[in-house]
């Protein structure tokens, strides 16, 4: 069992950047890909990064690769996700969540945090 929790989340202008962070309970953490997902008002939820247990691999969204980066650190349980250069477009709930099975968007994504809302003003 994971519970998972975003913070970071905010009001920018556009151009600006924001760093996400996702805390995990449980000693296991280290065994899960994480992924970071959004969905903004009226649309589906997309996938936005992933990465490897081992932090070694890691896989973008095109809408965010050259913008964002994600990475964790195991000793803290906790993953990140910097975005820089956000535009209007990227303003979304972005939810953190842990697969152990599966890579990428495809990953068997079992556990979610409540989400925290980011807004990027034109």
């Amino acid at each position: 069992q994971v519970q998972l929790a975003e913070s970071g989340g905010g009001l920018v202008q556009a151009g600006g950047s924001l760093r996400l962070s996702c805390a995990a309970s449980g000693r296991t953490f280290s065994v899960y890909v994480m992924g970071w997902f959004r969905q903004a008002p009226g649309k589906e939820r997309e996938f936005v990064a992933s990465i490897s247990w081992s932090g070694g691999d890691t896989y973008y969204a095109d809408s965010v690769k050259g913008r964002f980066t994600i990475s964790r650190d195991n000793a803290k349980n906790t993953v990140y996700l910097q975005m820089n250069s956000l535009k209007p477009e990227d303003t979304a709930v972005y939810y953190c969540a842990a697969a152990r099975h599966g890579w990428g968007p495809g990953a068997s994504y079992d556990y979610w945090g409540q989400g925290t809302q980011v807004t990027v003003s034109s």
